[in-house]
C-alpha cells in the first residue's frame, strides 16, 4: 500500500480535532466542565487520548476553542441563511441574535466559557477563536465602520458582556431586554435579525417601557 500523501494526512488530523471540538461541546453542555475529563472527551470523539494533548495544551484550551468553534459556525450559519443580504444592519443585528442565542439556548456551555476567560491563562489564541474575529470583523465593516480595528473590539466587548449578564446565577438580565440594548446602541430596528417571538409578563413591560422613554430595568432584587 502506497504511503498517503500529506494532504490526506492533513485532512485526517483536521477531522480529528473536529471530533475532538464536537465531543467537547455535546460533554460540557450535558455535564458542566468539571465533571468532563479529557479522557471523556476522547471517548465520545472514538479518537485515542492521546491525541487530546497532541492538539491541545490542556482541558481549559479544549474546550475554549471548542466553543468558539460553536460560536463561528453559530455566527456563520446566522450571516449566511436565506434570504442572504450585504445590508450591514441586518447582518450586525443577526450577528447579536446568533450570540445572544448562544446564551439563551447552552446557558451550562457558556457559562462555562465565561467563566474559563478569567482564568490564569485568559484568552486562547487559536483558529476557532480567529474565525470568529473575521467574521465579526467583516460584520463591523460592512455595518459601516471607518475604524474597525477600534469599532469590532468594542463589539466583542458588549456582546461578551451581554452574555455575562444573561447567564449570572440568580440575577440573569432577560435576553431580550440586553438585546433591546445592544439594538439601540448600534440603532438598529426591532424587526431585524430575528426578534424574540414575545416577551411575557416583566419583560414585556420592559421592552415596552425601553422603546417609550429609553429608561433600562432595574436588575431583580438578590
Amino acid at each position: 500500500m502506497s504511503p498517503r500523501s500529506a494532504s490526506v494526512n492533513e485532512e485526517l488530523r483536521r477531522r480529528s480535532r473536529e471530533r475532538l471540538l464536537q465531543a467537547a461541546v455535546e460533554l460540557v453542555g450535558e455535564r458542566g466542565y468539571d465533571a468532563t475529563t479529557l479522557g471523556d472527551i476522547a471517548d465520545r470523539a472514538g479518537s485515542a487520548r492521546g491525541l487530546v494533548s497532541y492538539y491541545f495544551p490542556g482541558k481549559r484550551q479544549l474546550v475554549q476553542s471548542a466553543v468558539h468553534r460553536l460560536m463561528h459556525r453559530t455566527l456563520e450559519e446566522a450571516l449566511e441563511r436565506e434570504p442572504r443580504t450585504e445590508d450591514g444592519r441586518e447582518r450586525l443585528a443577526r450577528a447579536v441574535d446568533a450570540i445572544l442565542g448562544l446564551a439563551r439556548d447552552r446557558p451550562v456551555l457558556m457559562r462555562q466559557h465565561m467563566a474559563g476567560l478569567l482564568q490564569a491563562e485568559g484568552f486562547v489564541q487559536c483558529p476557532e477563536q480567529r474565525r470568529l474575529s473575521e467574521l465579526l470583523g467583516d460584520t463591523v465593516a460592512r455595518y459601516g465602520s471607518a475604524d474597525v480595528p477600534v469599532d469590532y473590539p468594542m463589539l466583542r466587548a458588549l456582546l461578551m458582556g451581554a452574555v455575562y449578564a444573561a447567564l449570572v446565577p440568580g440575577v440573569p438580565m432577560p435576553v431580550p431586554v440586553l438585546r433591546a440594548e445592544l439594538f439601540e446602541r448600534y440603532g438598529l430596528d426591532w424587526e431585524l435579525g430575528v426578534p424574540p417571538e414575545s416577551a411575557a409578563g416583566e419583560t414585556e413591560q420592559d421592552l415596552s417601557r425601553f422603546f417609550a422613554t429609553g429608561e433600562r430595568p432595574e436588575p431583580p432584587e438578590a
